[in-house]
């Protein structure tokens, strides 16, 4: 890893934290996975062009986390760059009825955002465990509404660092799916258009959200959020459910007692142990119901 100098010489002009060799088991929800050969804390678009740019044209490999919700790190780790969009990189600016937010800003966090200036549209999607570049790349969703509902254009950069906007329509959101997975291009920020609502209305709307989300899913032990895409025609926790796998476990990794839908870590976890569960419950429910499951979280590889 001979790059680590040069790419150190980088991150202090650009006034980015670097962490050689870091541990990514802290940066997902699951609490697990190996060390990248450097972890990288974005602070701009323009300081994530450059670095980007660099990295391709090194022919270094690089991934992006945000929150790591919704993301598998394998326990030997990524060879590999990986750049942070969080904390650094989460700035949200508001003008009328739209908020423009860096891809780093945590999606509930916008939420609580629109709902302190009484703009409407968001309250489904408050809890979901993401960042808002990461929600979009997945259009994610929740109880009928998805990012594609609010979501008017988007500030991303290409292979080469190159900076692009589009617009909602070019985006090609379906569920969980979006243009962006496509080009493997990396989201900088995202503008939302909302409407005016009633403060309080839109508070009580979202902590029923939050009591739903409480009541039915382990919020209580590390996931990745919902292990299996919906599949057309069926639900994948009902279909597992109905398999009898309900408390199913593969070493610390465990199909939820309290909702089928998400493989937890009863803290001991691997990754190769969800992996291994994930195959599994696939190959069950397949057999039985004829269904085929598909994982829902990126491995990050």
């Amino acid at each position: 890893m001979s790059y680590i100098n040069e790419l150190t010489q980088l991150c202090d002009k650009l006034g980015c934290r670097i962490t050689p060799d870091c541990s990514l088991s802290g940066y997902t929800t699951f609490k697990f996975g190996g060390p990248c050969s450097a972890l990288i804390s974005i602070n701009s678009a323009e300081s994530a062009s450059q670095l980007i740019e660099f990295l391709n044209g090194s022919n270094i490999k690089y991934g992006v986390i945000g929150r790591g919700s919704n993301i598998l790190v394998p326990d030997e780790g990524f060879d590999g760059v990986v750049l942070l969009f969080g904390g650094s990189f989460a700035a949200i600016e508001h003008s009328g009825n739209t908020l423009k937010c860096e891809a780093g800003a945590l999606l509930s966090a916008v939420c609580v955002h629109a709902q302190q200036n009484s703009l409407t549209g968001m309250e489904n999607l408050f809890g979901i465990p993401g960042t808002v570049g990461g929600a979009l790349y997945m259009n994610a969703g929740a109880y009928g509404s998805e990012m594609s509902d609010i979501v008017v254009s988007a500030e991303y950069l290409d292979r080469c660092g190159k900076p692009h906007t589009i617009g909602r329509d070019e985006m090609k959101l379906s569920y969980r799916h979006s243009v962006f997975s496509e080009m493997n291009a990396v989201i900088t920020s995202v503008t939302f258009s909302l409407a005016c609502g009633d403060s309080s209305e839109i508070k009580s709307a979202m902590n029923e959200c939050m009591r739903k989300r409480s009541s039915r899913q382990p919020l209580d032990l590390p996931s990745a959020g919902s292990t299996f895409k919906r599949p057309k025609g069926s639900y994948a926790s009902l279909l597992i459910e109905q398999c009898g796998l309900k408390g199913m476990t593969c070493g610390g990794a465990m199909v939820s007692e309290k909702h089928s839908g998400f493989i937890v870590n009863k803290g001991y976890a691997t990754c190769s142990d969800v992996l291994e569960l994930c195959g599994r419950v696939k190959q069950i429910v397949f057999d039985k119901t004829g269904y085929l499951l598909e994982l829902e979280p990126v491995i990050l590889k």
